[in-house]
């Protein structure tokens, strides 16, 4: 599946190339999740978690762009962004504005691709609704978890323990105290999601 999945995108990239269009089409590619075995290709790189989970292995994914002229080439950036920065970043791709009856959560990283810096925001949030619910925030280098409704936080500096080995809800209490804020602050009570603890088929992400 990887050897095809190579082959096909670059037939696609090609092709693009041999129409003349390549210079005026953005490619993204990733994923939209963990993988379902950290043990294959060992595609974690020892990050906590896989498919269907809230550690760093089943949040972050890379995002490969690519657009000649555009995008430099060959650019590496570590700053976090979201499927919900998305919508936002299409918009700013073409030059229209995203109705102000329209919430959305995300922020356009435009300029980011373009080569300079990643806009600002608060925090990340995510809900996982399958088994117990799951709840995650991320903001600067900090990230909480909540594998189940109603349990204390775990807390983990992603700069100097990007596995999640070393809770720190217990040593920085104002850290975790400012998690669950965000965490009351992201979420939209709804019966179709609740925190109950049942949880249900999907996610809050679909």
């Amino acid at each position: 599946m990887v050897t095809k999945l190579d082959h096909d995108v670059g037939t696609l990239l090609e092709l693009l190339k041999n129409k003349g269009i390549h210079r005026d089409t953005i490619v993204f590619f990733a994923s939209d999740n963990g993988p379902q075995s950290s043990k294959i290709f060992n595609s974690t790189a020892g990050l906590s978690g896989g498919k269907r989970g809230m550690g760093e292995g089943s949040l972050r994914t890379p995002m490969i762009v690519v657009w000649p002229g555009h995008v430099p080439a060959g650019r590496i950036s570590d700053e976090p962004w979201a499927f919900w920065d998305f919508l936002p970043t299409c918009a700013a791709l073409a030059g229209t504005r995203i109705p102000a009856d329209v919430q959305v959560d995300g922020v356009s990283v435009l300029p980011c691709l373009l080569g300079g810096n990643m806009p600002g925001r608060k925090y990340f949030y995510w809900e996982l609704h399958e088994g117990p619910c799951k709840q995650a925030v991320r903001f600067d280098h900090w990230k909480a978890l909540r594998n189940k409704p109603g349990h204390p936080l775990s807390l983990f500096d992603l700069a100097r323990d990007p596995s999640e080995k070393n809770n720190l809800a217990a040593k920085m209490p104002d850290l975790a105290a400012r998690a669950e804020e965000y965490m009351k602050e992201a979420r939209v009570e709804t019966p179709e999601w609740p925190l109950n603890g049942n949880g249900r088929e999907g996610s809050a992400e679909d």
